[in-house]
């Protein structure tokens, strides 16, 4: 029975079951016979692509212990501001690495002064006369859509592995981190 010339296997007829190759006579190399032994113990596998060679512990896509790189987690602190912050203080992997407790501080940080600003502002709101109140509703928008800028700006900031420190809330965060 002839032996496959691409695959090593046992043919019958003029193609090979197993690979469909085409059984014209003899394997190269001589006669027909039992195909070669593979080795497992020569076999050594590929290495792994370079993009997959980096150590985890370099740059901004570190990797915290067992979690989510640090990069990632860095903005993530942003997403939900108050209890993303607060999430990722109390999770263990995480309340460890000094850049992402930087980030979760100013996150909650950032969230709050906010919080704060807009109750202070609805209240002013409420006494001013109408066309003022018109005007500042104005203002209010304006300052909503800046505020709504420099979050997508931080989470972005943080994701890239730069540190964007806000001028007061960004000190008091960083003493709060141990930087």
């Amino acid at each position: 029975m002839p032996f496959c010339p691409n695959c090593g296997q046992q043919a019958e007829g003029r193609f090979c079951a197993a690979c469909g190759a085409t059984i014209g006579g003899p394997a190269p190399g001589g006669q027909g016979g039992p195909p070669p032994q593979f080795d497992q113990q020569q076999y050594q596998p590929p290495p792994p692509p370079p993009q997959y060679q980096q150590s985890y512990q370099q740059g901004p896509q570190a990797q915290a212990q067992g979690g989510l790189p640090e990069n990632a987690a860095s903005a993530l602190c942003y997403l939900l501001g108050l209890v993303t912050g607060v999430l990722f203080l109390a999770l263990s992997p995480y309340n460890q690495n000094p850049r992402i407790k930087f980030h979760a501080f100013q996150a909650i940080l950032f969230h709050v002064a906010a919080i704060v600003f807009w109750m202070g502002s609805m209240f002013l709101l409420y006494l001013l006369p109408g066309w003022m109140a018109f005007l500042y509703g104005l203002l209010q928008l304006v300052i909503g859509l800046g505020s709504f800028l420099l979050w997508l700006f931080l989470m972005w900031k943080a994701y890239n592995g730069e540190r964007m420190e806000l001028p007061v809330i960004g000190q008091m965060a960083a003493a709060q981190a141990g930087r």
